[in-house]
Formats: structure tokens, C-alpha cells, sequence
């Protein structure tokens, strides 16, 4: 396993002599149109706040989450982004045989080792366009007898997703916990693809979410679980510091979640880009472009007459950064991944690629 997540902006800076603020970054799946304005106006017009406490209970906060994600407040978890949630519910269930789909984000089997889980992969294929049957993965968790699913849906790199109706397939017919990293469900259609709502009925389901993607808030490091499992969310509780989250997050979470303007117009842009660059994509004759419910787009140079780190390499001049995916379990040289980000910057991309890849 290869630990890589995507573009280091201060080395490339120093390294090309270009401001970091330079480049088109389409190797960070971070929404391109910045976070609520609503939200950063709210914090620089109170922001004699930071001499106060959170609140402990982080009540508002909890309400406004409850709110967005259309579950109940009380089955709820907070963390100083996604990946401290993913850490503190492996290690609260200790399991000790979990199935990791792959390719996948690479933190979910650091944080199994830790706790010396023995690790069982299910590899999605490129013969069927990287898609998971629900029905075969039940019959592979039970296969193994594990206690642990993780799923990150959308999946990053792949860009499959089940819908909701499928996670319940899966939590109807195993015995074994389902993490779901909804991290990048908010560029979709949340309704068929978001499992949510799921968490008031299954008690084996554990649903993660950040802010630093759709959000586009990486910098206040606010995530949040959902959970029905009071004994589980209890113990994970126990584990987190008292005020874990700070109130700059706090407050901005609380307008962010509320803010249906922002949140509509980034989904309506960003969907239809990511239909822009789909299909623009599909129209170089020597790349394989698989379909993705996320906010980017998993491609394959067919032709092989330059590997995606040669290709990475080409872009940066550029100022063009895109994720050069040799490092995903399951995905050789010739994979690589582009976010969506602004009209200009994605037709910019692939004029840029048309001139390299004739």
C-alpha cells in the first residue's frame, strides 16, 4: 500500500517558482467555488467569538446537521474532520476480519492495521467498468464471515456508487457493521445515493461525512458520524476530546448546512461540468473514461505510449495539476483522476490535453 493523497501545492510552488495560488489543482476533489459566503461572513463579523467556549453539547451545530442529513440529532458524532471518525469507530468495534473495497482511499487500511484487523480485499474490476453488484458483495462478506464493511460511496478513485436502496441489501443480509464515507455524496443526488436517513433504522450502519470537500473547508477540520448504535456512539464519545471541535467550525457549520443557495448552485454547476468533461473526455480516442457519480473523473491511457506520471509531468508547466493513480491497490501507471472545477479551468484542461495526448 501506497500512501499518496494527491498534490503537495507548497513543494510544486517551490520546485516550478509559481505561487501555490497559481495552479489549477484538479487533483484535490475540493469544491472549486470556495465555502458559504453567508458562512465566512458570519465569522469575520463575530469573530470575538474565539474568546468564548464552545458549546459543549454543540447543540446548534448537531441541529443543523440533523437538518441537512434528515436524521436524528441524537445519532450523532463529532470530530475534527472525517479521518479522526474513521479512526475512532475502527478502533471502538475492534473488528477483527474486514472486507476493504479497492481501489480505495488508502487511510481506511492504515487505520485497520493499527488495530491488527486482518484485511480482506474485494477488488472492483476494469472489465466491468469498476461497478459492484451488491447481491455478490453480500455473498463475499458472509464468504468471509467478517464484521466489517467499509464503503466509501461515491468511491474515490472509481467513482461507482450504490444507491441507498443497495446499502440496505447489504445491511439486510450480513452480520457485519457498514461503515459508509459519504465524503464526496453531496455532488450527487443525495435523495437516491445518500444513506442518511439509514442510520434511525439499522443499528450496524455507520455513516461518515466531512466538510472539506463539498464544503470546501479542509482548513477547520469539522467531519461528522452518524449512528443508531447508542452503545458504539457512547464509546466513541468517551474516546474524543471535550470540545473537539473548535467554534470557528462550530459556528460555520451551523450557517453552511443551512445555506440552500449555496448549496444548490455548487450542485447544479458542478453536475453539469462534470457532464462537460465526461464527455469531452470520451472524445480522446486513446483514453478509457469511466462513468462517476463524484465530483471527478477516473481515466485509463489506453494507447500506453506515456504513463499518467509522464502526463502529470507534461501538465505542471501548465500550472495543471491532475492525481496520477499508480498508488490505488488495483490501478497500474496509466490510471489518473481529474476533479471538476470551474468552467474555464475544465475547458482550459482540455485544450491542455489535447495538445499531448494527439
Amino acid at each position: 500500500m501506497s500512501v499518496n493523497h494527491g498534490a503537495n501545492l507548497y513543494d510544486l510552488s517551490k520546485k516550478y517558482g509559481f505561487s501555490k495560488d497559481e495552479f489549477l489543482d484538479f487533483s484535490s476533489n475540493i469544491n472549486p467555488f470556495g465555502t458559504s459566503t453567508l458562512a465566512k461572513e458570519y465569522v469575520i463579523n463575530n469573530i470575538n467569538m474565539v474568546s468564548v467556549y464552545p458549546d459543549v453539547k454543540y447543540s446548534s451545530l448537531k441541529k443543523s446537521i440533523s437538518s441537512y442529513c434528515k436524521c436524528d440529532e441524537n445519532n450523532m458524532v463529532l470530530g475534527s474532520g472525517a479521518t479522526e471518525l474513521i479512526s475512532s469507530f475502527i478502533s471502538t468495534i475492534n473488528p477483527k476480519k474486514a472486507v476493504l473495497l479497492s481501489p480505495a482511499y488508502s487511510e481506511y487500511e492504515r487505520e485497520l492495521k493499527k488495530n491488527n484487523c486482518e484485511i480482506i480485499k474485494y477488488f472492483s474490476r476494469e472489465y466491468n467498468d469498476f461497478k459492484i453488484d451488491p447481491v455478490e458483495l453480500v455473498d463475499f462478506i458472509n464468504e468471509h464471515k467478517s464484521d466489517l464493511i467499509i464503503i466509501c460511496n461515491p468511491n474515490n478513485p472509481t467513482g461507482f456508487t450504490f444507491s441507498k436502496y443497495e446499502i440496505e441489501v447489504i445491511l439486510n443480509n450480513t452480520n457485519a457493521f457498514v461503515m459508509v464515507d459519504e465524503t464526496y455524496v453531496e455532488f450527487t443526488n443525495t435523495n437516491t445515493y445518500s444513506s442518511t436517513p439509514l442510520v434511525d433504522k439499522y443499528d450496524n450502519l455507520f455513516v461518515i461525512r466531512g466538510t472539506s470537500k463539498f464544503f470546501s473547508t479542509p482548513g477547520i477540520r469539522l467531519g461528522y458520524g452518524l449512528i443508531g448504535n447508542q452503545d458504539i456512539k457512547n464509546k466513541i464519545n468517551e474516546n474524543l476530546d471535550l470540545w473537539n471541535i473548535n467554534i470557528i467550525a462550530s459556528a460555520m457549520g451551523e450557517i453552511m448546512f443551512t445555506d440552500k443557495n449555496y448549496i444548490n448552485h455548487c450542485v447544479d454547476v458542478i453536475l453539469r461540468e462534470r457532464d462537460y468533461l465526461y464527455k469531452s473526455l470520451n472524445e480522446f480516442k486513446n483514453l478509457k473514461v469511466y462513468e462517476s457519480k463524484g465530483n471527478f473523473i477516473l481515466c485509463k491511457l489506453e494507447d500506453k505510449i506515456m504513463t499518467a506520471h509522464e502526463l502529470r509531468e507534461k501538465l505542471i508547466p501548465k500550472k495543471i495539476i491532475i492525481r496520477d493513480c499508480q498508488s490505488f491497490d488495483g490501478l497500474d501507471e496509466y490510471y489518473f483522476r481529474v476533479c471538476v472545477l470551474k468552467p474555464e479551468d475544465n475547458r482550459y484542461l482540455i485544450n491542455s490535453l489535447k495538445e499531448l495526448l494527439k
